[in-house]
């Protein structure tokens, strides 16, 4: 089928029909400093000379630091296997699936999915699946108003001020009011986040039985792998339990795709955003596979959605399936060991720094440094470390704190060589 651009007379006469004369006047609501420069696209290349291009360009990234940056997002090993599996076209190529019954395979990752992320969690129920661990506090404050019929989200300090932000954005046209603090009176929820964004650990049980007594929800974002030694979720006593799923055989990126995990209790099952996939038996008692609540916009009233977040991130979800399974329940606390011991044993190299944590950490802790957090860390990529995060850039602590964390991938010797280099750095 031959494709015919639209002739300049056919533009007239659409910019007529909505009542603008130039494309010019059509985009004259965007901010000139915020439009295309320019549309100006290169010749065309020969497929080696693209390479060349692109290999030049991505060549500019520098991959070769040795990372002990967090702040939601970690640098953890991903055994080989997981791109093997996750990459087969049958699980490559998938999407959501609109025809559910006919994707026996992919309903049947799902359900294994969210019957891990229910071991893992303590919880009784898992959807398919979010964008990523910001909007699942978002989905996870607006289940609360669904639950509670309050507007009120308190937010806890503990709370990842990136995912706070985060809330606030998708709230900004909501009649939701956001405050800070622990007090459940007239609250939808309480949201709380454990390690807290610092790495402080913290048991919520009386947080949630102060919620529960006032008529209000606990919710717990968690990270993944600190429920190797932690107390889960579902063990403190949380309505709701959330999570970034990057940790859990996901690579770093710039922003993902990522992995929204959520989790609840039976009671609040049919208030869940997104999708849950269920196993049931056919006529002839064979096992199979059906999507059982999925309360969309596509599959009931639009104004009785309860989200319009609808893509099951399938191929993360399956990663992280595949990840712990190869890990194993023994496997999985010893990576949450690791971790832990790892960051403790860099603590005691730091003795030039100040530790500001009050309490216990898992793998991250917070350090306040004789300068500049931010110029330390500049000067750390030259000496080949991401040191972690200036806390300045977040507004989550002061000019010269820096939030470090360590995964099982850091060696005895890079932690040495870390901890020599950020004193050299921090106190030249």
């Amino acid at each position: 089928m031959s494709w015919i651009p639209a002739t300049e007379a056919d533009q007239r006469e659409m910019l007529a029909a909505i009542g603008v004369d130039s494309v010019e006047a059509l985009f004259g609501s965007i901010p000139a400093a915020l439009r295309m420069k320019s549309w100006d696209i290169p010749a065309g290349m020969s497929e080696m000379a693209v390479r060349n291009h692109v290999a030049s360009l991505a060549g500019q990234n520098r991959v070769d630091h040795t990372s002990f940056l967090g702040g939601g997002y970690y640098d953890h090993y991903i055994p080989a296997a997981v791109d093997a599996l996750s990459g087969r076209s049958e699980f490559y190529t998938a999407y959501t699936p609109y025809q559910p019954e006919t994707s026996q395979g992919t309903l049947q990752s799902i359900y294994e999915y969210q019957s891990a992320m229910c071991r893992l969690t303590g919880m009784e129920f898992a959807n398919a699946s979010l964008y990523d661990g910001g909007t699942a506090v978002f989905e996870a404050a607006t289940m609360s108003v669904r639950i509670a019929r309050k507007n009120k989200i308190v937010v806890h300090p503990s709370l990842n001020p990136v995912y706070r932000k985060m809330l606030e954005t998708h709230a900004a046209n909501l009649e939701l009011d956001i405050v800070t603090g622990d007090d459940p009176t007239d609250a939808a929820c309480v949201i709380v986040q454990n390690p807290s964004f610092l790495g402080t650990v913290a048991d919520f049980t009386d947080l949630a039985a102060k919620c529960h007594a006032a008529g209000a929800l606990l919710v717990v974002s968690f990270y993944p792998v600190s429920l190797g030694l932690l107390k889960t979720p579902g063990e403190m006593g949380a309505d709701i339990a959330i999570a970034e799923g990057q940790s859990l055989g996901l690579p770093l990126g710039f922003g993902g795709p990522y992995l929204g995990i959520m989790a609840t209790r039976k009671d609040h099952v049919r208030k869940m955003p997104g999708r849950i996939a269920g196993e049931t038996q056919d006529k002839d008692g064979r096992r199979g596979f059906v999507l059982t609540l999925q309360a969309r916009e596509q599959h009931i009233r639009r104004t009785k959605a309860m989200s319009n977040i609808c893509s099951n991130q399938a191929l993360c979800a399956l990663r992280a399936l595949i990840h712990l399974s190869l890990w194993g329940k023994e496997g999985f606390k010893d990576v949450a060991i690791a971790c832990h011991s790892k960051a403790e044993y860099l603590k005691k190299q730091l003795g030039f720094a100040t530790i500001l944590n009050e309490g216990p950490t898992f793998n991250e802790f917070a350090v306040r440094l004789p300068k500049s957090a931010r110029t330390v860390a500049a000067a750390m990529l030259d000496a080949g470390f991401v040191a972690g995060l200036p806390l300045a850039d977040v507004g989550a602590g002061e000019e010269n704190d820096l939030l470090i964390a360590v995964t099982e991938k850091r060696t005895k010797e890079e932690i040495d060589a870390f901890a020599k280099a950020l004193e050299t750095a921090s106190c030249s």
